[in-house]
């Protein structure tokens, strides 16, 4: 009620849309911003200075909030008696003619909804829409809304003196336990991959062990074929004396049908195992740099400042492996509809480098080496949000220290490659970034 209030004194909706699934951010008269979260359970208005978003909302839902209420005269801004639900009712222009509508939140546990309705009460489009079979209040587009019926609402009334700071600390409240409980779930999933490529990375054969047993298995290959007189087919194992006169016990492949053949695949057997040994430090590098990432990824979620970030930094559900596949070498992350790439090692710092385009930004730490980051802008502006999340990636995954660093940017076409992923670029700006 105090909110309806409060929002009396505004004159226009600026810009509305969604900035998460469940949370629709309001602009009134260009200066104030609401949220509201309309989560099933845990529905509340707070107020935040910056809302960082991973991705651009267009449903028909999404549309239609931003055609009908964008740039549009408020009339009303309403509580509904005896319910907790807060009705907004604008004027807009279509087509040289004002049309009304109605923006309804309910505030109602888990039929929590917000609500696009026309002055007869019919739905243009629903956050949520619910089928007859599942409520007796359906809510479908192009259907009457059925009117809520009042009842006795017991809280006890509290004036609040600041309404702007109760607001805040509204979320703040929230905000405090759940970014908690966040952190602490993608960080241990983050540390079951960490301990999965620790295993792998434990279980790894040395070179020597593996040089060893390839000359093994070529000496049993050529004693084979130095003896064939002396082995009979479907043997198990044979007994035959080296070049030495000592006593060597030779298992035979089980998939052999003659003494030839299992020379051969011991042969076979011996090269895989020189060419295992001869690229093993590319495997263990490379678990080590998938390893250190996930580290770095544990850290830069234990120093995000919001849920917004962590989803950013670790989304709930990561895109595909066959996506995962292609981009070994190189993360990807969603913000405002924005790519950004961060290269993992230089592999994937010189696979950014080839694959931005000359209007993408590229970021990078002035003077020390770093991770490179590429902002996708497919010819748009980048927003300033989105330029320092790019930059805090470059510092959060290059370097471990806490202080205040200079970030360079410029556009790809103003960065010349020397040699892999060492550069000289010209026409740049720099922007400081602090690492807490």
């Amino acid at each position: 009620m105090q909110v309806s209030q409060y929002l009396e004194k505004f004159k226009t909706i600026t810009t509305v849309g969604r900035v998460d699934d469940t949370i629709i951010k309001i602009v009134f008269d260009g200066r104030e911003s609401l949220f509201f979260d309309m989560k099933k359970g845990d529905a509340y208005i707070f107020k935040k200075e910056e809302f960082r978003r991973a991705k651009l909302y267009n449903a028909p839902f999404d549309v239609a909030l931003h055609k009908r209420f964008g740039r549009a005269q408020i009339e009303m801004v309403e509580v509904l008696e005896g319910n907790r639900v807060l009705r907004i009712t604008v004027n807009s222009n279509s087509s040289y003619k004002l049309r009304k509508t109605v923006l309804q939140f309910e505030f109602t546990g888990r039929n929590t909804n917000c609500i696009i309705l026309d002055l007869k009460g019919v739905v243009i489009e629903a956050l949520r829409h619910i089928d007859s079979s599942v409520s007796y209040r359906s809510i479908k587009v192009g259907e009457i809304l059925k009117e809520l019926p009042p009842f006795e609402l017991n809280e006890k009334i509290q004036e609040i003196e600041n309404l702007q700071e109760y607001l805040q600390n509204q979320y703040k409240k929230r905000a405090l336990i759940k970014i908690t409980q966040i952190k602490n779930q993608r960080v241990q999933n983050i540390q079951k991959k960490i301990d999965k490529f620790q295993k792998i990375l434990y279980r790894l054969e040395s070179e020597e062990e593996l040089a060893n047993k390839a000359d093994k298995y070529n000496l049993w290959g050529t004693l084979i074929l130095s003896n064939l007189h002396e082995v009979n087919a479907y043997e198990k194992e044979i007994k035959l004396e080296d070049f030495e006169g000592k006593e060597v016990c030779i298992v035979l492949p089980k998939m052999a049908k003659s003494p030839t053949q299992a020379a051969n695949i011991l042969f076979d057997s011996s090269k895989k195992l020189k060419r295992k040994a001869k690229s093993l430090y590319i495997e263990r590098e490379n678990l080590e740099e998938k390893i250190e990432f996930l580290k770095k990824m544990q850290n830069a979620i234990n120093q995000a400042e919001d849920e917004a970030e962590i989803n950013i930094l670790y989304p709930k559900q990561k895109h595909s492996k066959k996506a995962k596949i292609a981009q070994v070498s190189y993360e990807s992350f969603y913000i405002e509809g924005f790519k950004v790439m961060l290269g993992k090692n230089e592999k994937g710092n010189i696979e950014l480098l080839k694959e931005a385009k000359k209007r993408d930004i590229w970021l990078h730490l002035k003077d020390i080496p770093s991770s490179h980051v590429i902002i996708r802008t497919d010819k748009q502006n980048i927003p300033k949000t989105v330029l320092e999340f790019g930059a805090k990636l470059c510092v959060d995954f290059s370097i471990s220290e806490k202080g205040s660093y200079l970030v360079d940017y410029t556009t790809r076409r103003n960065v010349k490659v020397n040699e892999g992923a060492h550069v000289n670029y010209v026409d740049y700006k720099t922007i400081s970034i602090a690492k807490i």
